[in-house]
């Protein structure tokens, strides 16, 4: 598997998490089931680590959302943008460049085109201040 499915993988599996009250380990084991994964350990990584730090990541989306409470951003870019976040502030082997372009990628493949600019821009001034 590629990073970049991997990467997909990860971010279906943060998106359902949303919706899904079961364990982070349950959700996992079932998606691996029902999609046939085998979900590789940059999938676990990012996946639990998004909810270990998901307030952290969520400071971050606040803090870098002007004008938007982050209950107002689509459950799809939100996720994108926990994925990217946690790439581009707990992993060193991704470059932020690659983070972000992956994550608008994203946006263009599962949420709509205002989504993609919306998540480049937020990211975009979050690699700004995490600097």
């Amino acid at each position: 598997m590629t990073r970049k499915e991997a990467r997909e993988e990860a971010f279906i599996l943060v998106f359902e998490k949303q919706f899904n009250p079961d364990s982070l380990e349950e959700i996992l084991a079932c998606a691996a089931e029902a999609r046939d994964m085998q979900p590789n350990e940059y999938i676990k990584t990012v996946f639990f680590g998004v909810y270990e730090k998901l307030d952290e990541l969520d400071a971050v989306i606040s803090e870098n959302s002007v004008g938007w409470n982050i209950n107002r951003i689509s459950k799809t870019a939100l996720a994108i943008l926990r994925l990217a976040l946690y790439e581009m502030k707990f992993m060193d082997d991704i470059p932020v460049s690659v983070s972000i372009n992956e994550a608008v990628e994203l946006s263009k493949k599962y949420a709509g085109k205002e989504d993609a600019s919306y998540v480049n821009g937020l990211l975009g001034t979050a690699a700004k201040n995490m600097q």
